[in-house]
């Protein structure tokens, strides 16, 4: 891979906004006189660290990364967006996703005006690697997976993800929302394998802060600096550093109860799901919800709405043909659930 070639010409020659934050260490103790800020405290009278060293130290050391392999965004749609404008050439270059899969590729696409090309997953939602392969060009720049995908749920094959990332020579984004819920490997530990890989993860799913708006992308130190020169200069706030500072410090092991139950209860919910009648499929799952093919979705949909339970429709995404995807709940929502579909 020649990480040069595959950048943006307009983004390899510009010039990086650069504040006089950058002159000096978080640490070092200084008179900030140069961002023309209030100078009286109410504790977020200063901007942020733009590069938000310590948190990064701290999920570092969680995931067992450097901090020059992270870059931490608005969301992982942060990310996504900047990976589109950083190698994506608009109207010129293209992307290849799964069909179906996570919707925001497709959109950040079409903001930055790039071509996407889907290659569909089987009736069982397995990927070919083979039809990824035969639909690259020369224009394609990058290939989103996620893993475990969404919103069908299941798995991707490993040694089928790194042929992918081996035979490209473009990057490769896999999307690991959920893979705190599923059991497999992370692909963060092969950052320093496979040079165009970024690894896509967040702290809104199993870490319960989908309100905060905390992604994370791991890679390369060349990759990571070239997210640094393109993003928002202060794009990270001193709230949401703090915050998930203190959760990772306090907090981990509730954290992993969390999981454990949420892990325990997508099984209970399936098994339940298995003795009724109105449900021809249910989809495996390696996440924190379950997609549920029902004979006559919209009814169940509908029902449930009445009821003040509010799933997503997926039976228009290719082969959900009446699919629900019922996200996993607290136990008492869960019976909730359960009993309105059991009234059908």
């Amino acid at each position: 891979m020649n990480l040069e070639q595959l950048v943006r010409p307009n983004i390899r020659a510009m010039k990086a906004y650069s504040s006089a934050r950058d002159e000096y260490k978080p640490t070092d103790e200084v008179t900030l006189l140069d961002a023309n800020e209030n100078p009286y405290t109410t504790d977020y009278n200063r901007y942020p660290d733009p590069y938000q060293n310590l948190l990064k130290y701290k999920i570092g050391k969680l995931k067992k990364v450097g901090n020059e392999s992270i870059f931490l965004g608005n969301g992982s749609d942060e990310a996504i967006d900047l990976i589109m404008r950083i190698f994506c050439e608009p109207i010129i270059d293209n992307i290849i996703i799964p069909d179906p899969t996570y919707g925001m590729y497709e959109v950040a696409a079409a903001i930055q005006n790039v071509t996407v090309k889907r290659v569909p997953l089987s009736e069982n939602f397995a990927l070919n690697i083979d039809d990824f392969l035969a639909t690259i060009d020369s224009r394609t720049k990058i290939i989103f997976v996620c893993n475990p995908n969404n919103p069908t749920g299941n798995l991707f094959d490993s040694n089928s993800l790194q042929k992918l990332i081996n035979s490209f020579q473009g990057i490769v984004v896999i999307d690991e929302a959920y893979i705190d819920f599923a059991n497999s490997d992370s692909f963060i530990n092969r950052i320093d394998e496979f040079k165009n890989l970024i690894v896509l993860q967040t702290f809104s799913k199993a870490w319960g802060l989908a309100g905060i708006r905390l992604g994370m992308a791991f890679s390369n130190p060349e990759i990571i600096q070239l997210f640094n020169k393109v993003k928002a200069p202060y794009n990270l706030s001193s709230v949401t550093q703090s915050l998930v500072s203190n959760l990772i410090d306090n907090n981990k092991d509730r954290v992993s109860t969390e999981i454990e139950q949420l892990i325990k209860d997508r099984q209970i919910m399936i098994l339940e799901l298995e003795k009724l009648h109105i449900i021809d499929k249910i989809y495996q799952s390696e996440t924190n919800f379950i997609l549920v093919k029902f004979k006559d979705h919209q009814k169940v949909y509908n029902q449930l709405k009445i009821n003040k339970l509010i799933v997503r429709d997926r039976s228009s995404a290719l082969n959900c043909n009446g699919c629900l995807r019922i996200t996993i709940g607290t136990p008492s929502e869960n019976k909730k659930v359960l009993k309105v579909l059991e009234s059908l």
